[in-house]
């Protein structure tokens, strides 16, 4: 019988929304860019290395971290956003 090589399909990075809410908190919380840019690459070495341990192809690796900080990025701007009305609170 011949062996058939699993492909391994990961839980895409995008789905994880408590995950990519926790570090778009995160980030806004850094007072300098330094320290945003340090957590950044603490997050996506972690993620890599998950990935890299699950088996997870590089091409497909990059694919998932690209979404991931999309997300992270959409997720912090609704956070800045969350709660102002359109026009501005001018009485």
């Amino acid at each position: 019988m011949a062996h058939v090589a699993a492909a391994i399909i990961p839980f895409p990075l995008v789905q994880r929304t408590g995950k990519i809410r926790d570090v778009a908190t995160k980030m806004l919380a850094k007072t300098t860019e330094r320290h945003a840019e340090s957590y950044r690459d603490q997050v996506t070495a972690a993620l890599l290395s998950h990935m890299m341990r699950l088996g997870v192809a590089e091409h497909e690796r990059d694919r998932q971290l690209g979404q991931f900080w999309s997300a992270v990025q959409a997720e912090i701007i609704r956070q800045c956003y969350r709660g102002q009305k359109p026009g501005g609170n001018a009485a």
